[in-house]
Parts: structure tokens; C-alpha cells; sequence
């Protein structure tokens, strides 16, 4: 089992920097073993991949990110980071922590992962 909790959300003028973290809480395999990924879903449309990583670290990233955001994770601290630079309006949104066990196919799938956070929401204003 794994229970997962966002922080880090806010309200920021275009072109400013967030840090998302997401603390893991698992038992059973370590965090580790999990592949990890970040998901946004604005109102009024669907939810959707933002970045993810493996457990071998490797990294994937949405076009409309690439670039801009970084995902990384601290397995000593079970912990997973999304810094975000010269966000857009368009970044508004309910961001998501996801994870699934062992390995990810498709980082990006959000029907890949089994375990999922409440979400923090980051706004961007013009």
C-alpha cells in the first residue's frame, strides 16, 4: 500500500517557479521500487500526464513541459519533486502525485498507476 500526499501548490504570476513534493507513505516494497509520475487536470477537461519517472530514473516529460519542468525523487526521503520554471497560464491546474509497482510502460498513462494523491492546486495569473 501506498499513500501519497501533495504540497507546494499556490498562486504565481506567469513566469515564476514552483516545487511540488509528494510524500510517500508505503509498506511492503520501498518507494524505490515504485515508478512515480505527475498528472494536472484543469476544470473541465481530462487528466493528463505531466512527467513521470522509472525506478531506474529514467525521465519522461510532456511536450507542453519539456523544458520547463523537472521531475525528480529522493527514495532516502520517499519523496517526489516536480520543479516547475516559466509557468504559464495554461499550467493552471489540480497537479497529482501518481505511483504504480514495479515499472511503468508508458510513464505518462494514468491508467498505469494504481496509487494517487488529493492533489494541490497551482494557479498562474497573467
Amino acid at each position: 500500500q501506498v499513500r501519497l500526499v501533495e504540497s507546494g501548490g499556490g498562486s504565481v504570476q506567469a513566469g515564476g517557479s514552483l516545487r511540488l513534493s509528494c510524500a510517500a507513505s508505503v509498506s511492503g516494497y520501498t518507494f524505490s521500487s515504485y515508478c512515480m509520475g505527475w498528472f494536472r487536470q484543469a476544470p473541465g477537461k481530462e487528466r493528463e500526464g505531466v512527467a513521470g519517472i522509472d525506478v531506474d530514473n529514467t525521465t519522461t516529460y510532456a511536450d507542453s513541459v519539456k523544458g520547463r519542468f523537472t521531475i525528480s525523487r529522493d527514495n532516502a526521503k520517499n519523496t517526489l519533486y516536480l520543479q516547475m520554471n516559466s509557468l504559464k497560464p495554461e499550467d493552471t491546474a489540480m497537479y497529482y502525485c501518481a505511483g504504480t509497482y514495479p515499472y511503468c510502460y508508458t510513464a505518462l498513462d494514468l491508467y498505469e498507476y494504481n496509487y494517487w494523491g488529493q492533489g494541490t492546486q497551482v494557479t498562474v495569473s497573467s
